[in-house]
Parts: structure tokens; sequence; C-alpha cells
């Protein structure tokens, strides 16, 4: 029997968070992906392409492993009670919960990060306290079966960790051969930690003010709940 990966998608999703993680499960044998939206419409990605979703939110088959991409739209999904309870339905028979990115908080949203270690983009990470989980340094952080991911581009990284702790280490190398990931980016700063002062102060304020946003919505929720 195949394994379900299911990945739901809203709109404003990033689209990487998604491909990324996707294109490298593709190889693990009898999976199979099972990309869903509420309607199995074209669902538009932060790039302004969309992706054309084989499943709807009435007919995805259960899911093995849950994987939550983030994106802009994470604000507004936090609160579409549709996608949260598809989400909450789903990560109850499911034997992986994880999120790449932004996605946590569709988790968090959904009462499933309480007590928690996890991590998301660097960013955001102020927030997760306010879903009940205990943010945990990590470009992937592993809580049980809750696996968890930083940034849009660490969702490759977080594949090939989820690859070696359900499949094996081998064959996660051997994938990680085959799509040929040898990063060795021209920069070096992809983090807070590595960035030079000037490059952080110019893209730090986009962060605060989408700080702000998350934490509104996740207010709003708990308000209405």
């Amino acid at each position: 029997m195949a394994f379900n990966i299911v990945f739901p998608l809203f709109p404003g999703v990033t689209q990487l968070d998604f491909t990324g993680t996707a294109q490298m499960l593709t190889y693990v044998p009898d999976v199979e992906l099972c990309v869903v939206s509420e309607k199995a419409e074209p669902v538009q990605t932060d790039c302004g392409f969309s992706i054309l979703p084989r499943f709807s939110f009435d007919d995805c088959p259960p899911a093995d492993m849950i994987c939550i991409p983030g994106g802009p739209g994470v604000f507004e999904a936090i609160n579409h009670q549709p996608l949260i309870d598809f989400v909450a339905r789903h990560c109850q028979g499911a034997t992986y919960i994880t999120s790449v990115c932004t996605g946590a908080f569709i988790l968090g949203a959904a009462g499933l990060l309480e007590g928690r270690r996890a991590t998301t983009h660097w960013g955001y990470t102020n927030a997760l306290q306010v879903c009940g989980a205990e943010f945990t340094e990590g470009r992937v952080v592993v809580d049980g079966n809750l696996i968890t991911a930083g940034g849009v581009t660490s969702g490759i990284d977080f594949s090939l960790a989820v690859i070696a702790e359900v499949w094996g280490e081998t064959l996660a190398r051997s994938i990680q051969l085959r799509m040929e990931y040898n990063p060795h980016p021209p920069f070096k700063g992809g983090h807070p930690s590595t960035a030079g002062a000037d490059i952080l102060s110019e893209v730090q304020p986009f962060y605060d003010k989408a700080l702000e946003k998350v934490l509104g919505a996740l207010a709003k929720r708990q308000k209405s709940s």
C-alpha cells in the first residue's frame, strides 16, 4: 500500500515550501503525494502562478504523514475553519505531523503544537509560544512524531531528514546525490546569526510587521474559539 503524504495548500502559499519538499519526497518508493485544496481548484502561490491539486478536502485519502507549507497566505489561513478542521482531522490518524516555515502556525491553530518543541522561519519564532509550543533552535526539529522546519529553503533539508527518519539514511543519501543537493551559496548570511548587521537591519523591519500580522491572526482565532 502507498504511504500517503498529504500537502494541504491555501491561497498565498510559498511554492518552495511545498515544491522543494515534494520534489525530494517523490523519489521515495511507494509514496503517494496527495496535494489537496478545499475544492481541488487551482491555488495561487506567492510567486503568481498556481498549482492544481489532485484532491479536495472531501475526497483526500487518509494521511500517513501530513506536511503543512507556509507563506504569506498563512495570515488568512489560520482563521479559515475548513482548512483547520481538515488538518485536525487528518492529523488524528497520521503517523507523522510536519510543517515547513510558517506552516507551523496552521498546526498551532489546530491545537497540535501544545507542549511540543518546534521551529519555524526565524522571523516568526516569537509567535510559537502563543501556540503553546517551545521554540527550539534548529533548521529541522524533531519532537516524537512532530517534525518542523525553518524558513522556505529548509524544506529541502527537512525532506531529507524525514526520509532518513522514516525510511533510513541510505535512501536519504541516495536521493540527495540523485538531486545533486550540494549547496554552495554565493554569500554567507542566510540566517540572522550569520548575516551582516547592515543586511539584517534592512530585512528585520519586514519581519517585525509580518510577526505582528501572525500574532494578530492567532489572537483573532483565540478570541473566536
